[in-house]
């Protein structure tokens, strides 16, 4: 049996960067991708049958979600510029599902509000987005949904999570705190 043995080979001491960064997360990383691929590609079928896509999609959210938003509101929640929203925002107006009216105190402000055909098409995206949130809830033990909120609200940038929570949990709407305890 001839077979190398080392003897005396000396330790080597781990470099720090490999002491203080930590591996990737892949698996995590691409759970989140898979997921996300999925919960939009329901969203996307049926926007597509329609001509429109992701872009159209959060736009009518949001517009559903705080009617009487004002175009600057829309574009901070969503992080994107004016010259982006433009396309997207004239395709909803000119085809029914948005309308822009004047501010009350500031006519020149434009304020987005759902038509009912947009608060339809909402509703139905919404309601596909739901079912695969139950069915996935339901695969996990109790109390699935509110661990499910406080890691997603974590995942959220710490400046930006007060914005966000008055957005997601403002009273007298759908979708609060107290519903995603149940």
């Amino acid at each position: 049996m001839d077979q190398a043995v080392k003897v005396n080979t000396p330790l080597r001491r781990p470099d720090r960067r490999e002491v203080m960064t930590p591996a990737p997360m892949f698996d995590l990383i691409e759970l989140f991708f898979f997921a996300y691929r999925d919960f939009v590609g329901d969203a996307d079928r049926l926007l597509e049958d329609i001509g429109f896509g992701r872009a159209h999609h959060r736009v009518l959210h949001f517009v559903n979600r705080h009617p009487g938003l004002m175009i600057a509101g829309l574009l901070e929640i969503l992080g994107i510029t004016k010259q982006s929203l433009n396309r997207v925002l004239k395709e909803l107006l000119d085809s029914g599902y948005v309308e822009a009216r004047p501010g009350v105190s500031d006519r020149r402000q434009r304020l987005l509000y759902p038509t009912p055909k947009g608060r339809r098409l909402t509703m139905d995206l919404s309601d596909l987005q739901s079912r695969r949130f139950e069915r996935a809830l339901g695969e996990l033990p109790d109390g699935a949904r509110a661990k499910a909120v406080d890691f997603l609200f974590a995942m959220i940038e710490p400046s930006e999570r007060e914005r966000v929570a008055s957005l997601v949990w403002s009273e007298g709407r759908s979708g609060t705190k107290a519903e995603a305890e149940r």
